[in-house]
């Protein structure tokens, strides 16, 4: 007999990827359907919850539409990864209320200086901070508050994913905990962070474990893909925690490090802890937790500079002259310094309220200094934070693993090695959270003995290049993150100025 072959999905920010992998993490057919993000307004981001079940249904489909009739037959199971902290409202048939509010949506500054507090930071593992959904769904209460009361269910992109599979309001503990809704050491919701969200517990998502079977996906569905056999859907994870799984970082002394729209950073552990250095949700691993770094404006931020200061003709694409000339100037910029801040600053400060800044400017200066700086700002965020992170935990992290599209700038890869001072591995797999979904799934198949998804993670993963640190650029980098690090209580009190004015003048 046959390995078995399962589906798996990640609904991100503009996209899901469908892939069918094997029992060896080798991705054998893929598809992707794209979808907008809408901005009405400056700070809101938001989507039209269809559109995650819409793409869902089509990658999918394409993706099986690949294969022959006998890897048909051996799909046996599905994990799904997604967006965390987005969420939407639905009515009992599973209409959307509104549009999703997804997690780098920045409207809830002010429910975030009325209900962020030091103990609602110790409860959810997740200090005040734009991105768990608690705080706008506050928002939902205050400004729309007979939409939030009349909704069925308020629910993440997984939940309602398994609602249109399946027809159950099923989410994951490791995909509902960063809504910011939990007692995090219990993995389960608090009637405490209920109440100020608006909500009860009957409109959340029930929960399953990571890798703990939901039920048989609806036979319709199925047959209209291809498949004459029953899947079984598999709870999954965020997006975060599921690079993780895919890459196997999964021992507390080796981090994951995803070079995406974000930069996020993170290791495994059993025991729960909280501090500002980092964040903490429910890891991919069940009842173990996820000790995370985040920028939210990683490739955000280099994709915008191209799009807004770059070649025209190119627009966002990657310039490789671009490239090129940022890659011949000096180790810290000739002393200009970015401060990354373009959706605000998560950690170690947590300021839903900071704003980008450019430091240093002088004559010499062109396009390719402020473009590596901004490699070299978002890179020297993340050595602090791992100096945040090994202090918190007391674990030395020996080794970074590191995937998404960011890594395959040459120039990115060794400015962050060299500022974080740890060899960095590329994962050979793009879709690397699709994977760890796609680990999941496969956990439950028995193909590598019980379901142990640490262990499921260690099977199917595969690396590429190491890229080593340069000791003498790790040494120039300690100096510039000093300085660095000066830079954001420099300036709190102009950027909480600019936000006052902002709110008298919006524009």
């Amino acid at each position: 007999m046959q390995d078995p072959l399962v589906i798996a999905i990640d609904t991100s920010t503009t996209a899901t990827k469908a892939i069918i992998v094997d029992a060896t993490g080798r991705v054998l057919a893929q598809g992707k359907r794209e979808f907008p993000l809408a901005n009405p307004q400056t700070s809101f981001y938001e989507h039209n919850p269809l559109d995650w079940w819409e793409s869902t249904d089509e990658s999918i489909t394409e993706a099986i539409s690949l294969l022959t009739q006998s890897q048909k037959d051996r799909i046996v199971a599905m994990g799904i990864t997604h967006q965390r902290e987005t969420f939407a409202l639905f009515d009992k048939m599973g209409h959307p209320l509104r549009s999703g509010i997804i997690w780098m949506d920045g409207r809830a500054a002010e429910q975030i200086h009325r209900y962020g507090t030091p103990e609602i930071h110790a409860l959810s593992g997740k200090p005040p901070d734009i991105t768990p959904a608690l705080y706008k769904i506050a928002w939902v209460k205050e400004h729309q508050p007979a939409m939030l009361y009349g909704a069925y269910k308020v629910v993440d992109v997984h939940c309602y994913v398994v609602y249109k599979l399946t027809g159950q309001w099923i989410s994951s503990v490791a995909c509902a905990d960063s809504l910011g809704l939990f007692d995090i050491a219990k993995q389960d919701y608090d009637p405490g962070l209920l109440e100020i969200a608006g909500v009860t517990r009957e409109q959340m998502a029930d929960l399953k474990k990571p890798g703990e079977i939901i039920g048989d996906i609806n036979k319709e569905i199925t047959e209209r893909w291809g498949l004459k056999q029953t899947v079984q859907l598999v709870a999954g994870m965020g997006d975060g925690q599921a690079a993780g799984v895919g890459a196997a970082a999964v021992d507390p002394d080796t981090m994951y490090l995803n070079f995406g729209t974000a930069v996020v950073g993170g290791v495994h552990g059993p025991d729960y802890r909280y501090g500002k250095a980092y964040r903490t949700l429910a890891a991919g691993i069940p009842n173990w937790y996820d000790f995370e770094l985040l920028v939210s404006s990683g490739a955000f931020l280099t994709t915008w500079f191209r799009e807004a200061l770059g070649d025209p003709q190119l627009g966002a694409k990657v310039d490789p002259k671009l490239e090129a000339d940022a890659t011949a100037v000096p180790v810290g910029c000739l002393g200009l310094i970015t401060m990354p801040y373009w959706n605000a600053v998560q950690t170690p400060h947590w300021d839903p309220l900071a704003r980008g800044a450019v430091v240093g400017w002088r004559g010499i200066h062109k396009r390719a200094h402020m473009y590596r700086s901004i490699f070299e700002a978002i890179s020297m965020e993340m050595r602090q934070g791992l100096e945040g992170l090994e202090a918190a935990t007391g674990h030395k992290v020996t080794k970074i693993i590191g995937m998404g599209g960011g890594i395959r700038s040459k120039l990115w890869r060794q400015i962050m090695t060299d500022a974080m001072g740890v060899p960095i591995t590329a994962c050979t797999e793009d879709e690397i959270s699709a994977l760890g979904a796609a680990v999941a799934a496969m956990s439950v198949t028995g193909v590598h003995g019980e379901p142990d998804i640490a262990h499921y993670a260690k099977q199917m993963a595969s690396y590429g290049d190491t890229t080593e640190p340069d000791i003498d650029n790790y040494a120039i980098y300690g100096e510039l993150s000093a300085i660095q690090a000066k830079i954001y209580p420099a300036m709190q009190e102009i950027t909480e100025d600019i936000s006052q004015f902002m709110g008298r003048h919006p524009g």
